[in-house]
């Protein structure tokens, strides 16, 4: 998998930046890395969500998008639902907001991106 994620950042670089030399030095500066051994983690990572995602218990496999659908509803709650309301019953429900919901949902929604990405980056390398 770490070679996937290499791959991944490659074609980014690519992408992304278009003097040769940034490139040249972005490209230099992911190889360091992935020789200083900082890359494991990121594929210890990748490695854990794929095997949820194949597990054949739902539970198992469905955990992650679960979680991320309850903040959603309580986003929606306090910005959608909770202000309409208001107007209409003083007494309205309002969820309180824990400060750390915002940096899980960054990490959740920064996750899902991320194995997206590497997922059909892996399906293009096949």
């Amino acid at each position: 998998m770490i070679l996937d994620v290499i791959g991944m950042g490659m074609k980014l670089i690519d992408k992304l930046i278009p003097d040769k030399e940034a490139r040249a030095a972005a490209t230099l500066k992911l190889m360091e890395l992935e020789q200083a051994g900082d890359l494991k983690e990121l594929d210890a990572a990748m490695q854990i969500i794929v095997a949820e995602a194949k597990s054949e218990h739902p539970l198992t496999s469905q955990w992650r998008p679960i979680v991320m659908l309850m903040f959603a509803a309580i986003i929606a709650n306090n910005y959608l639902v909770y202000p309409y309301l208001s107007l209409f019953w003083p007494d309205a429900p309002v969820l309180p907001l824990p400060p750390d919901l915002w940096a899980l949902m960054k990490i959740g929604i920064g996750g899902y991106v991320v194995s997206r990405g590497a997922e059909k980056v892996a399906k293009e390398l096949k």
